[in-house]
């Protein structure tokens, strides 16, 4: 040990090079002193003439011997069992004063005498007074872990604000009793952080660094370690998900989702702090050690998502969501800051590689979806009464929901080319000469997906034979379009003049199905309800309303309007088209066969009762449609959703 000792002080030929030697060299001696011996005083040296220097470093000498000598764990039992820092704080920053100038002493002997007695004595002193430090530095380590623990170090500057805060409440007692123990928690572990960088300041300067950077890293890193696997993180392969159901998986992801707030918030951005504020002297060192420390287990935490997302998971409408929640989490700007330095380059490239395979699995699923909407069976099964086809309830929904991450999308969308648009006729397009290069890539793409779901329900209308029953399941369907749209954030995404343009539309397909509804009825009633008229032509012009407009109840009863507001605004309109014509030919008719046999069979119906009839529509309330309906005008166009 005493030839390494020589080596390491005779490594340079000038004193400046001698002493960057002994402060800075990253290999420390190892410990072999003999636990029966004890550093001998050298032997006296005649010279004619001290200097005051040799007066100082003697003087440095001999002041350590005596405290290095006493807390050699090797020369008493209060030694090996007591802690110096716990003991005496004093005595303790006394203890690594002398230290230091005990470095100073074997710089100042080297160039004189790199063999004399005193270097040899000195150099026996630093070996003891560096285990004596190493024991410290564990034993504070390991008995402030609750004190260090990331959660406790990253918090200290809130508690420094909450302390400012609860200063404005003075006078109120349990404020102060919550700032007195917030101000204790925080004095420990500044206490205990101020302790760890003095040790680890003298080591490093007398050449220790390799020990102390060993505990360090020992302890802190299984600190990161366990802190990770308490949080639930596994590392799992792609094939391992492949064989999860959906289930497992998803409570997997949504254990992964809380801890990597955890992780970033608290467990690593605490780890770097500590290691930044012990390591404050030494860029290099810091940087190494942090790495060291953190880089396993964030990169375990940081690749689970890529994992997910290039599995072949079990396909669910919500894992879209799960994985969406996941590039969320992946916060770059916080991995950028905690992770800045070239040694930890590897996190954030795991960090990188995860969001680049989420944005390519997110876009894989959205042209799933659309693939899923055009190829859905064009089933003859009719939805009761003409109302919201289950693919629309499940599109709407998914978009809806979709559009929740609008902000995360846009990054995904922003270089992804458009579908194109020959997979569509070019007549269900409003504007086919229109330029959308302006237009986000989200909403490019929302309303592109809205649109195949529109001409996949135009196609689902023409199963309908009865056409005004096609009208209300166009009506129904777009209108739930338009209001899903209005009430979610695809609102900001469309915009106003996507749904004034749309709802135009859905009154448009009203209006046609009230033209064909009322056109029987109407048509039983004479174009003058007023002209004069004999009893018998008045008796035939009853029968006819009678009969058309009991055979219009009868089978527009069985029809569904969803939106209560378009139900009521459909009411009324038919009751304007029908209820004024009928009332004037009933108050000038009604008269006129008064005096007929069996009146009662000819006019059934007072305008009021006409009015009561109809405001009992459009609930659905007989048995639902199981078969096509007969064509009430085989001979009218049906107008589709888009085509004029």
């Amino acid at each position: 040990t005493q030839n390494r000792a020589y080596s390491k002080l005779q490594s340079s030929e000038t004193p400046r090079k001698g002493m960057r030697s002994i402060c800075f060299h990253s290999r420390a001696p190892s410990f072999s002193v003999s636990p029966h011996s004890s550093p001998a005083r050298p032997s006296s040296v005649s010279t004619p003439s001290r200097t005051f220097s040799d007066s100082m470093t003697e003087r440095s000498i001999e002041a350590a011997a005596a405290l290095v000598t006493k807390w050699d764990p090797e020369s008493s039992t209060y030694a090996k069992v007591t802690s110096l820092f716990y003991e005496s704080k004093a005595e303790a920053m006394e203890f690594i004063k002398c230290v230091n100038d005990l470095q100073k002493a074997m710089h100042a002997l080297v160039p004189g005498n790199s063999t004399s007695d005193r270097l040899v004595h000195a150099q026996n002193l630093m070996q003891i007074a560096m285990k004596r430090l190493q024991k410290e530095f564990y034993q504070i380590l390991s008995m402030n872990r609750a004190y260090l623990d990331p959660e406790s170090v990253s918090a200290r500057s809130s508690r420094t604000s909450a302390r400012s805060s609860i200063s404005d409440y003075g006078d109120d007692e349990d404020v102060r009793t919550a700032g007195d123990a917030i101000d204790e928690v925080e004095e420990v572990s500044s206490i205990a952080m101020a302790d760890l960088r003095s040790i680890a300041e003298c080591m490093i300067s007398a050449g220790y660094a390799k020990e102390c950077l060993s505990i360090y890293k020992i302890i802190r890193k299984s600190i990161v370690d366990e802190g990770i696997y308490r949080l639930g993180v596994e590392k799992l392969s792609s094939s391992q998900i492949n064989k999860m159901n959906w289930e497992t998986l998803e409570m997997k992801i949504t254990s992964w989702l809380s801890a990597v707030k955890i992780s970033l918030k608290t467990l690593l951005h605490g780890e770097r702090i500590l290691c930044d504020h012990v390591f404050a002297g030494s860029d290099s060192i810091r940087e190494s050690c942090f790495a060291e420390i953190s880089k396993e287990g964030a990169i375990r935490l940081f690749g689970f998502p890529e994992a997910v997302a290039k599995s072949k998971s079990p396909k669910s409408p919500e894992k879209i969501f799960r994985v969406l929640d996941m590039y969320t989490a992946i916060n770059w700007p916080e991995i950028e800051s905690i992770f800045a330095l070239e040694s930890t380059a590897t996190v954030r490239s795991q960090a990188l590689a995860s969001l680049i395979r989420i944005t390519e699995s997110v876009r894989a699923m959205v042209s799933d979806f659309e693939s899923t909407i055009q190829k859905h069976s064009h089933s003859k099964s009719l939805v009761r009464g003409g109302g919201v086809h289950p693919l629309t309830l499940d599109v709407m929904n998914y978009l809806s929901n979709l559009a929740d991450y609008s902000h995360i999308l846009e990054d995904i969308f922003a270089e992804w080319p458009p579908p194109p648009r020959s997979s569509l006729p070019e007549s269900y397009f409003d504007s086919p000469q229109s330029d959308d290069s302006q237009a986000p890539a989200i909403s490019l793409r929302m309303a592109w997906l809205i649109l195949v779901l529109l001409c996949k329900l135009d196609g689902k209308a023409e199963h309908y034979k009865d056409v005004s029953l096609s009208y209300i399941f166009l009506t129904n369907n777009l209108q739930h379009v338009v209001t899903k749209v209005r009430t979610s954030n695809l609102q900001y995404l469309l915009g106003d003049e996507w749904i004034t343009r749309h709802e135009a539309k859905a009154r448009q397909f009203a209006t046609n199905y009230e033209r064909l509804a009322c056109a029987k009825v109407a048509a039983s009633l004479p174009e003058n309800p007023t002209a004069v008229i004999s009893p018998a032509e008045a008796k035939e012009i009853f029968r006819k309303f009678n009969s058309s407009f009991e055979d219009a109840c009868q089978k527009h009863r069985t029809f569904v309007v969803s939106d209560p507001k378009l139900r009521d605004e459909i009411k009324v309109s038919l009751a304007r088209k029908l209820v004024p014509v009928y009332k004037d030919f009933y108050e000038k008719h009604r008269l006129t066969v008064r005096g007929e046999r069996n009146v009662g069979s000819y006019v059934r119906f007072a305008p009021e009762d006409v009015g009561n009839h109809l405001s009992d529509l459009f609930f659905g309330t007989t048995e639902s449609v199981s078969s096509p309906s007969s064509s009430s005008s085989s001979s009218h166009r049906r107008r589709s959703l888009f085509r004029p």
